[in-house]
């Protein structure tokens, strides 16, 4: 049996979390490392371990996720300033939870690119 990851015992209720939203697809918190005044991080309740995991079947829940992150910034009065989303795979691209997360950022201005790179430790 696989070990469950911090994002399937926030789902079960085992560690607690600040929901903001939950349906019966997807289930969005606060980050507890936020990198900006609005940082949340959107979850399938199917756990899906990277974006390299997604299979056709898929599809609608990735979808999904997407289209609560425009649901919570309409809701929350965020939608018309914007936002960003960005969805991290594996360790170069920042996934350090192997469970498929949405993170959805606002409430500043964004540029481009998003990261420094990041340097590999000796």
């Amino acid at each position: 049996m696989t070990e469950k990851t911090i994002f399937s015992k926030i789902i079960d209720r085992e560690i607690p979390a600040d929901i903001v939203y939950e349906d019966e697809v997807a289930l969005a918190f606060k980050d507890l490392n936020p990198q900006a005044p609005v940082h949340l991080l959107i979850i399938p309740k199917k756990a899906i371990a990277s974006a390299n995991d997604i299979t056709s079947a898929d599809r609608e829940i990735i979808g999904h996720l997407h289209w609560v992150a425009a649901q919570i910034a309409e809701r929350d009065g965020f939608a018309a300033d914007g936002y960003r989303t960005v969805m991290n795979c594996n360790d170069n691209g920042g996934q350090t939870v192997y469970h498929i997360h949405l993170h959805l950022l606002a409430g500043k201005a964004f540029g481009w690119p998003p990261y420094q790179e990041r340097k590999k430790q000796a």
